[in-house]
């Protein structure tokens, strides 16, 4: 305190001059004290919530303010972030919020409010000055890695779009070798050991990070109970954003502010993929069972096959356990799938190999459990990587990658299987949709290949329902088609595969299903993601946002080392109904998991 005591009475002899330096006298309750000011209010904090470091705090001062506006002022052909600020933020802040500072960077703040003091309301318009530092993020220690954060390329942005921003969870390779060391053992299996470390961030259209996650603060790869991979992204009502990651599902808003960061119920472990913020006000997130007994009386823990639904206090409502709703024993996909790209456990040494049905056959001969590509519970038999609520009749949409797209009602009883029909036995084949054309005539199909256009998806992330198009009769269902045991086999040829994003339109009376949109056939192998995925529709442009998540993982090891074999994750946003970008935004070097936009008016105007 001395300094400070010191810098006041120089202060006030007229004899220290520091630029932004305010003296503010203590009075009774203490002594003296000075802070940096800029403004006619507060005291500016960068990264208030430690969690957040391209964002900052302009505090009040101890005034009331009303009819904020906020600027960061670009950087020359950059993107102006500008929103108006609500009551309700100002204070849960107690001050203004700043966000989408440029990393390593002076930026300038320009903000305009109104002050309130002794009944008398001042307006002001400022410019503030702050520095925020580089962007930290973990090393994964090997050479491939460039830099702290993914590198970006703009392809395209169509002048309507020029305001949007991407949110970018993606990640960081390999396995984190602190968590790798944990498994569960009492029971056995499970997916403790899918420890990834997470590149989360958020880019504008000129491809600078405008914002990103200091994951490590809350997610520690040593300790099992804060460890995993953070996915599941999504954007509440509130402007707040919802994930987990391994034991924990967790909410923060944009500032880093926490508001709940929650261990997942006992009977349950092993997060990752899907969070689904429902209508009903509950929470659907992808888990596994931390105990359960099988019928040959083995105790494992389950692997990706339970959804719980969660109220807003955290307590559990409901749950619904694939392995006694879908056959954890069909094992058609299971046996096509590439093993060297099972999900994100990557294996290049197992690429282009199937598993048999001896190969199945031995897991349970052995006792092998855990997150492997198998049959049966205990072992990653279903995959499931999103849950969506249908609020018209009380039911939810998975996508299954090891099996298909389902619909469950709240009965537990399977509504309809968008599949191929191969290998569903009695009591799930009749479930299986009809492919129709538009005339609603039946597709013929036949060894999973069909007539014309139509296919079925295939080990495919997010099957999500578009609300605003959809009724409880029709649904229009958005799907990331990854495209790797097409037609249930692999082809003669790796370049010969394909992702596509596709949207099925499909008659729940009738039981039929019909494709009516797709981009991604004609574009090839080059956009070929063989894991993780998007495709959803955007209500407030009419557009589908996909996000070509690992284009050019699947390259031919010849092409290793130049453009065409670098990985190359694309964000693209389409037009309805059609297939030409308006937005093209390349990742260059790093592994994409999901990616959408973020709006600002709902986390910052929105009272």
């Amino acid at each position: 305190m001395q300094f400070q005591k010191t810098a006041f009475a120089l202060c006030a002899a007229g004899l220290l001059s520091l630029p932004g330096l305010v003296a503010a006298s203590g009075g009774p309750s203490g002594p003296a004290v000075t802070f940096a000011v800029q403004g006619n209010i507060g005291e500016v904090i960068v990264n208030p919530y430690k969690l957040a470091p391209l964002t900052a705090i302009i505090r009040n001062g101890g005034y009331e303010l009303q009819d904020v506006e906020v600027r960061i002022v670009p950087k020359q052909n950059g993107q102006e972030i500008k929103y108006k600020v609500s009551k309700r933020q100002l204070k849960n802040n107690a001050g203004i919020p700043i966000f989408g500072l440029y990393p390593d960077y002076l930026n300038t703040v320009e903000v305009k409010y109104t002050r309130l003091f002794n009944g008398k309301a001042e307006k002001f318009s400022e410019s503030y000055q702050f520095y925020a530092p580089p962007v930290f993020t973990l090393s994964n220690g090997m050479p491939a890695q460039k830099g702290t954060m993914f590198q970006t390329e703009v392809i395209k942005v169509d002048p309507q779009f020029k305001n949007r921003l991407y949110l970018v969870d993606n990640q960081l390779s390999p396995i984190s070798p602190h968590g790798a060391r944990f498994t569960w053992n009492n029971p056995s299996g499970g997916a403790l050991e899918w420890a990834f470390n997470s590149q989360v961030g958020i880019i504008d259209t000129s491809g600078d990070l405008r914002w990103y996650l200091l994951n490590g603060i809350i997610n520690d790869p040593a300790d099992p109970w804060t460890s995993g991979f953070m996915m599941g992204f999504q954007q509440t009502n509130d402007g707040a954003l919802t994930w987990g990651f391994g034991q924990r599902y967790v909410k923060y808003d944009l500032m880093g502010r926490e508001i709940f960061n929650r261990r997942l119920p006992e009977s349950y472990s092993d997060y990752s993929h899907a969070f689904d913020n429902a209508q009903n006000g509950h929470s659907f997130l992808r888990v596994a069972s931390s105990d359960y007994r099988r019928p040959d009386g083995k105790r494992v823990h389950t692997v990706r096959d339970v959804i719980v639904e969660i109220d807003q206090n955290g307590g559990v409502v409901d749950d619904f356990r694939l392995f006694d709703i879908l056959d954890p024993y069909r094992s058609n996909v299971v046996q096509a799938m590439d093993q060297g790209a099972v999900c994100l456990n990557i294996d290049e040494s197992k690429s282009g190999q199937t598993l048999s049905a001896e190969d199945l056959a031995k897991m349970d001969a052995n006792g092998q459990f855990g997150d492997i590509a198998g049959t049966g519970p205990g072992r990653n038999w279903a995959h499931v990587n999103s849950v969506d609520y249908d609020p018209t009749d009380d039911a939810i949409i998975i996508s299954s990658r090891h099996q298909g797209i389902v619909k469950i009602g709240r009965d537990k009883k399977v509504q309809w299987i968008l599949a191929s029909p191969e290998g569903w036995k009695k009591g799930w084949a009749e479930k299986v949709l009809t492919p129709v054309d538009h005339n609603g005539k039946p597709i013929k199909c036949e060894n999973s290949k069909c007539e014309g256009s139509f296919d079925w998806s295939w080990t495919q992330h997010t099957a999500w329902r578009i609300d605003s198009k959809s009724n409880k009769d029709v649904l229009y269902l958005s799907v990331f088609d990854n495209g790797d045991a097409r037609g249930m086999e692999q082809p003669p040829l790796p370049d010969m595969k394909y992702s596509r994003a596709v949207i099925y339109k499909i008659d729940q009376n009738k039981m039929t299903v019909e494709q009516i949109w797709e981009v991604g056939k004609e574009l090839g192998h080059p956009y070929f993601s063989p894991v993780t995925g998007l495709t959803k529709y955007m209500e407030d442009t009419d557009t589908m946002m996909v996000y070509w998540s690992t284009a050019g993982l699947g390259a031919s090891p010849e092409k290793k080392g130049n453009k065409l074999g670098r990985l190359n994750p694309h964000i693209c946003e389409y037009k309805w109904g059609e297939t030409t970008p308006v937005v093209d935004i390349v990742l260059w070097d790093t592994f994409g998991y999901q990616a959408f936009p973020i709006n600002l008016e709902k986390a910052f105007t929105l009272n």
